[in-house]
């Protein structure tokens, strides 16, 4: 049964991983403001929502597995506070603080009209935290950090990360390049 648990722990935080790079690429993507394909806008945000659900819920499945995992010994706290795990610390506490920025994005999300546009962008801004946190966890605490397969799926999602991001925070950025234009107005 532990085989079974640390492979499906394995396997859902690699899932994870990979539903949150998308996510970050689609948000970025959302908002530019361009079509992806042939989906307009709002197809985009949608699809940028249900990606992050669907990330959540594998990042939930990571942690649920690798709790019932006797090798793993991961306890209910190390889930919570950052770098207190038995088995590298550093590394699982990464994973651990990118888990409780994960929850604070996710809760002002469901809380987005109540607290205000302003007070969820505040925080959404910390989804580009979470990523690197994340990938360095997965690299740091990862079985399979250290295989080919993985180490070009990591660096194939950083430059795709890394380009979005350059863009994202470049002056011809269209948000960007739209809110200049109204300064000089």
């Amino acid at each position: 049964m532990d085989e079974a648990m640390w492979a499906f722990g394995r396997v859902s935080g690699f899932i994870a991983l990979a539903l949150f790079t998308a996510s970050v690429l689609l948000g970025i993507l959302n908002r530019s403001g361009r079509p992806l394909l042939e989906l307009p806008r709002f197809s985009i945000s949608i699809l940028h929502r249900n990606i992050v659900l669907l990330a959540t819920v594998f990042l939930g499945l990571h942690i649920g597995s690798l709790l019932l995992d006797s090798f793993a010994k991961l306890r209910p706290v190390d889930v919570v506070v950052p770098f207190l795990g038995s088995f590298q610390p550093f590394w699982q506490g990464l994973g651990t603080v990118a888990l409780d920025l994960v929850a604070a994005v996710v809760v002002t999300a469901l809380l987005r009209r109540r607290i205000g546009q302003r007070a969820f962008k505040a925080v959404h801004w910390l989804s580009y935290a979470i990523w690197p946190l994340a990938m360095a966890h997965a690299l740091g605490n990862g079985t399979d950090a250290g295989s080919k397969w993985f180490l070009a799926l990591a660096a194939g999602s950083a430059v795709a990360v890394a380009s979005a991001l350059v863009w994202r925070l470049s002056p011809s950025f269209p948000e960007t390049a739209k809110a200049r234009e109204g300064r000089l107005l």
